[in-house]
């Protein structure tokens, strides 16, 4: 039995205590869980800096090291965020269904854990707690393999997690790190079917395609962000300004960042001049179509064809001006993620148009694609944003991570 053998047999053997242990258990464990983080933050951020003296030191990007990077901030948002997911209503044991069929069976249906989840993910070590916070809550136990980048990061919460699994007398191995982070692990772990349910991978789309090509555990695909903001001939230019500058600049290595502006031939030159202006104090990168060179001028680098489907994750945008309607959401389908997009208007069939036309997990109007994130749409936090259509959509919180079973009660019937 391999080392990732073990762990997933004693995952599986975890989570049957976890699926039974109830509400107040895993409450109980979850504020132990933020209690420990708070009371042990100078540990994790020792461990934090280390991986970011490695990051600095392999020339990893500005906006990449943002991502890795702790501090007593991002550690209370961190201890918080386990605390909604606390506060939250627990889906597992809820019954969403209850007949009774004509021979007298009560037939019901009941939401039950996933079982055993594994994630394969990159440089951000708060989603170490994020999906363990919330596979305890839904009663899955959970095998995290995160990127090199952030291994001492991952180590030093995992163990306080742990610690704390134990102090409330819930097994350890709820919540394990698979501490080999080659390719060699990745590629066990999609294999891992005797003892996975469902593998799930957060990064890069290199990593979330090599999961979705090679795994034999079902994968839940969370979305590569190729996000477009689109400003329609009847937008306030004002309001789409800076609902662009939000959706590129807040924090642009994140997924529901925004990667490219469509901008209506009727107001592009209004409007590009209006954008550059915010977009130049956060030294923006544009790389754009004739149009886009013509309007702002030679700074401009030339997009080429790649640059419509690149996930840059950096102050770098795509701008192409679009003759209308009709092409802008013809270029989405073409060129988006199926993540988030958004259209800023006045024009209310526009809007009620690109709603019903546009094919992603969220589809916005007059406000900015940063909000596709589980702790805005009041899930607390969230395991990912799937991008696909079976099972889950956008923001995985807690109901995502459960399936069902049917509950029938007899008095004696037999067929």
């Amino acid at each position: 039995m391999t080392t990732l053998e073990a762990q997933g047999l004693a995952a599986k053997n975890a989570e049957r205590v976890l699926a039974a242990a109830g509400t107040a258990k895993k409450n109980a464990a979850l504020e132990a869980i933020a209690r420990s983080l708070a009371a042990r933050q100078e540990e994790i951020l020792s461990a934090n800096a280390l991986d970011l003296a490695e990051a600095r030191n392999s020339g990893m990007r500005p906006a990449l090291q943002d991502r890795l990077a702790l501090d007593e901030g991002r550690i209370r948002g961190i201890v918080e965020g386990v605390r909604q997911v606390c506060a939250l209503p627990d889906p597992i044991g809820t019954v969403t269904k209850m007949d009774q069929r004509p021979n007298g069976l009560v037939i019901g249906k009941r939401r039950v854990p996933l079982g055993v989840i594994g994630i394969i993910y990159e440089a951000r070590p708060n989603v170490t707690v994020d999906a363990a916070a919330l596979c305890l809550k839904s009663g899955n136990s959970v095998l995290l393999r995160g990127g090199r980048e952030a291994f001492h990061s991952n180590k030093a919460l995992i163990s306080v997690m742990r610690d704390a699994l134990e102090h409330v007398g819930l097994p350890r191995d709820c919540i394990a790190l698979v501490e080999d982070t080659s390719r060699d692990s990745a590629n066990e772990l999609m294999h891992l079917t005797a003892y996975l349910d469902v593998l799930i991978p957060r990064g890069g789309a290199g990593l979330i395609r090599s999961v979705v090509e090679n795994a034999r555990v079902p994968v839940i695909q969370t979305g590569v962000g190729v996000c477009h903001v689109y400003v329609h001939a009847q937008a306030d230019l004002d309001m789409a300004a800076r609902i662009l500058y939000n959706a590129k600049c807040s924090r642009p290595s994140v997924c529901n960042a925004a990667e490219c502006l469509l901008v209506d031939r009727a107001v592009a030159r209004d409007f590009l001049p209006m954008a550059w202006q915010l977009l130049q104090s956060r030294n923006v990168a544009i790389r754009g179509c004739p149009l886009t060179r013509d309007i702002l001028g030679d700074f401009v680098t030339p997009a080429s064809p790649a640059d419509w489907d690149t996930e840059f994750g950096d102050y770098i945008l795509a701008v192409k001006v679009v003759s209308g309607f009709e092409e802008a959401v013809d270029f989405i389908s073409a060129h988006g993620t199926g993540h988030s997009e958004a259209i800023v208007t006045r024009d209310y069939f526009a809007a009620q148009r690109f709603l019903d036309t546009v094919d992603a997990a969220a589809v916005y109007v007059n406000a900015s694609t940063r909000f596709t994130d589980g702790f805005e749409f009041g899930l607390g936090a969230e395991i990912g944003i799937s991008t696909q259509k079976m099972h889950a959509r956008g923001p995985m919180g807690l109901e995502e991570l459960t399936s069902s079973k049917y509950i029938v009660y007899g008095t004696g019937q037999t067929r």
